[in-house]
């Protein structure tokens, strides 16, 4: 359907670009994550632009809908599209275009105006790509910043103050930019392609000229198979599969969150992550910024986030080995044989599992993953194989669903049905990528049928539960999901439970402390540990925010 064309940059424009902003993408995610050869080549680029998009499209209409009468201000629209996007950044380019609608949101929200006019997007353009490389811990040319610096330049150039010419202009000077990134970036030179980032924000910046020209950009040729686009006008070339060459060697895992923060923690931030690994890029502002790095540690990346303030939704990825950084040029990036996937519900965890090679999903207490985002990470792990484990009885449906539509995209996918964090834990501890699948799976699968579970939480309200009537403020000791324990002090009750599950025997313990756990719990339960059970061995990790005062395995 055609678009109504906007005069001006207004509430309602910018609801329009960002509906046609995701659209564009989704026609051109494919063929960006095809081309995405750097910084890393995972072949995520395309959906990692697409779902930070969607995300700000989601805030944009919940601020639309709040309006019974009438619409929202440029303002609250522009806020809330930069917001959906910081919150729902995903990956580099992810992370530096939340940046850039940031950017472009400080001028479009000054003044408290009803609409502006094209100077007024000549000056959103030109904020947007200064924040961007200042985002940046070391800006490289030839990416989407060189990308987002030329649009800026064309539409300072533009003449007149109407929107549509000066978007078409930032198009143009995009479009030129972008054909000169292979030039510019040895990596896209060797693959032959443009840089995918770029690709991605040429998308946005044409869905920005629809809006308010009524009229689609062309088409730009795609990259299919083994064909890239190396420039407009020029001709399609043939390469090795340009979503499959590699760069030089760099760190194993890309981590992933958002953190609440002052301005000067942040500034430490920067230097701290900035010494343990590259693609450093923190965005963000008024105390709520996205943090994205890679990094070879990447525990020592998420204590420095809680260092720095509060760190949530963390997402670690294991690149593989020889998957997405590997010595060498032009190696051909083949899919890890064999990857795992874990629900983990604590930013402690997250870094535990991560460390362990899992790709992860962070649990927030009340928000579980849906199975689109189980389905995402099972992408991310970039694996003909891979072990999901959901970690949470009531995940088994999601992790079921998210399992069924990775295997119609030809990932092998086993569902272990662990039920806790513990579990999981068990059964990465005999993970061997190395032995035939199905060997793996029954062996991983009988480590965490063998591992009894339990959690020490505090009762939110009155209940019945198995033990009796609790009241809100009860510490409750919960045995295999039923509640087994109620007391009145946290570690008097972890003691009870324990003393419970050791009854039937064990010869490992596994502590994982929450936040609210007191700090001389794991000391106590060691002892404990100890002096009444002979042979028994304690082990004890801090999971972070993870709902649960305390998590504990017995082996």
């Amino acid at each position: 359907m055609a678009q109504v064309p906007q005069t001006f940059f207004d509430a309602l424009a910018v609801r329009t670009w960002c509906g046609l902003a995701l659209e564009s993408l989704g026609r051109a995610r494919e063929e960006i994550d095809a081309i995405n050869v750097y910084p890393v080549a995972d072949g995520d680029t395309g959906t990692n632009l697409y779902l930070t998009v969607e995300s700000a499209v989601a805030a944009v209409e919940a601020v639309f809908t709040a309006y019974d009468v009438g619409r929202p201000t440029l303002a609250d629209a522009a806020r809330a599209m930069a917001h959906g996007a910081l919150i729902g950044a995903r990956g580099n380019s992810g992370t530096i275009l939340a940046q850039l609608l940031r950017g472009m949101a400080q001028v479009l929200a000054d003044g408290e105006t009803a609409h502006t006019d094209g100077s007024g997007l000549r000056l959103a353009l030109r904020r947007a790509s200064d924040s961007a490389r200042q985002a940046v811990a070391h800006p490289v040319e030839g990416t989407v910043l060189s990308v987002a610096s030329a649009a800026a330049e064309a539409a300072h150039g533009a003449a007149g103050d109407d929107c549509g010419a000066v978007a078409r202009a930032a198009y143009e000077g995009a479009r030129t930019a972008l054909a000169a990134t292979p030039g510019q970036l040895a990596v896209l030179e060797r693959a032959g392609v443009v840089d995918a980032g770029g690709r991605g924000l040429l998308a946005v910046l044409g869905a920005l000229v629809e809006t308010f020209t009524g009229e689609a950009v062309p088409v730009v040729p795609g990259s299919h198979a083994r064909v890239a686009w190396v420039g407009a006008g020029a001709p399609l070339t043939e390469v090795e599969d340009c979503a499959e060459v590699l760069d030089a060697g760099g760190p194993a895992f890309e981590v992933i969150y958002l953190l609440e923060a002052e301005d000067a923690a942040v500034a430490r931030l920067r230097e701290r992550l900035d010494g343990l690994g590259d693609s450093l890029v923190i965005v963000g502002g008024d105390g709520l910024w996205n943090v994205h790095v890679h990094v070879d540690d990447a525990g020592a990346a998420v204590e420095a986030g809680v260092e720095a303030g509060r760190p949530y939704r963390i997402r670690i990825t294991h690149f593989g080995a020889g998957d997405a950084h590997t010595t060498g040029e032009q190696l051909p990036r083949e899919r890890v044989q064999r990857a795992v996937v874990a629900v983990v519900p604590g930013e402690g965890l997250a870094g535990l599992y991560g460390q362990a090679g899992a790709t992860t999903v962070l649990a927030r207490p009340g928000e579980p993953p849906a199975s689109g985002e189980l389905v995402e990470a099972v992408r991310r792990a970039h694996a003909r194989e891979v072990v999901l484990l959901p970690n949470d009885a009531e995940l088994r449906h999601t992790a079921a669903a998210a399992a069924e539509q990775a295997r119609t995209e030809g990932i092998r996918v086993a569902l272990i049905p662990t039920r806790s964090a513990v579990q999981g834990i068990a059964a990465l501890a005999v993970h061997e990528p190395d032995r035939r699948f199905d060997e793996d799976v029954v062996s991983m699968t009988s480590a965490a049928g063998a591992t009894r579970y339990a959690e020490v939480a505090v009762a939110e309200r009155q209940s019945w539960t198995m033990a009796g009537i609790c009241q809100a403020g009860d510490v409750l000791g919960l045995i295999d999901g039923d509640v087994a324990v109620i007391g009145t002090d946290v570690t008097a009750t972890a003691e009870g439970v324990l003393d419970r599950m050791l009854s039937a025997g064990g010869e490992l313990v596994t502590l994982v402390l929450g936040d609210e756990a007191p700090e001389t719990i794991a000391e106590h339960l060691e002892a404990r540990v100890r002096e009444s059970y002979l042979a028994v061995d304690t082990v004890v990790y801090r999971g972070g925010r993870q709902g649960a005062v305390l998590l504990i395995g017995v082996e």
